[in-house]
């Protein structure tokens, strides 16, 4: 009986972890860039007592063992807004943007301009270029940013383009190792460095959509909810049985 209720609750605990990745990837099935995240479970065998005088081997027990989480960093649809400030990457590298804890790095690509004429993401933080912020100066129009990143405009009358800088594109080696940190942020542990990414392009007037699939995160979750409900239903029962033997082992004589 006790062995029933500690695997039971060994499943339980990995399955409310499991709600949470999910209504997690709910919650952000309408954020731009957003990857969604999948959970790992491992079964973990662990051997009972072991004694010459069984008849017969012993059962290993079978727990379940919350292994890890990991990103789904497939590509989410590229959707046309005809905002020039917005750009979809198209490949597998990140924005690097400079925020008050540092260097952090995003695949949200609906951008803005600050009152100081810089480029921004939608929380603020600095679109870092290669040499440094992308800055714009009054009366600059017609704003055109490349496939490479590199930004050109018109300012005032002229025909003749001005370039304001190159957007930084950057990637990992192991991209799995970056590590969310909120409002679609990623940042970079230690001995992870970020490198130049050419194969990644831009795409102006166009954002990235989560990769979040809504209906089957929904189908996960419900399939989920009912599978926690059946085993805390099964640990109710057993708990049940062992109070009711303990209460008729107290009403037996001596």
């Amino acid at each position: 009986m006790e062995n029933t209720l500690l695997i039971g609750l060994s499943r339980l605990t990995t399955l409310e972890r499991q709600i949470d990745v999910i209504a997690n990837n709910v919650a952000n099935v309408n954020t731009n860039g957003f990857k969604a995240d999948k959970s790992q479970f491992q079964e973990y065998l662990m051997p009972v007592a072991r004694a010459d005088n069984f008849v017969g081997r012993d059962r290993q027990l079978s727990y379940v063992l919350d292994r890890a989480t990991w990103r789904d960093n497939n590509q989410g649809s590229i959707e046309q807004t005809g905002n020039p400030l917005d750009v979809a990457l198209d490949g597998s590298g990140y924005l690097a943007v400079q925020t008050a804890a540092g260097e952090r790095y995003t695949r949200n690509g609906s951008l803005q301009i600050n009152p100081q004429g810089q480029l921004v993401t939608p929380d603020g933080n600095l679109v870092l270029g290669t040499a440094g912020p992308i800055t714009f100066q009054p009366g600059d129009h017609d704003i055109v940013i490349s496939g490479t990143g590199t930004v050109s405009v018109r300012q005032g009358n002229t025909l003749v383009d001005s370039q304001r800088g190159q957007i930084r594109i950057v990637n990992f080696a192991q991209p799995q190792q970056l590590q969310k940190e909120g409002a679609n942020l990623m940042s970079a542990p230690n001995g992870v460095t970020a490198q130049a990414d050419p194969k990644t392009l831009l795409r102006q007037g166009s954002v990235e959509r989560s990769n979040v699939s809504a209906v089957a995160e929904m189908s996960h979750l419900i399939e989920v909810s009912r599978t926690y409900s059946e085993i805390a239903s099964i640990l109710k029962q057993q708990g049940d049985m062992r109070k009711s033997a303990l209460n008729q082992l107290a009403d037996v004589t001596s």
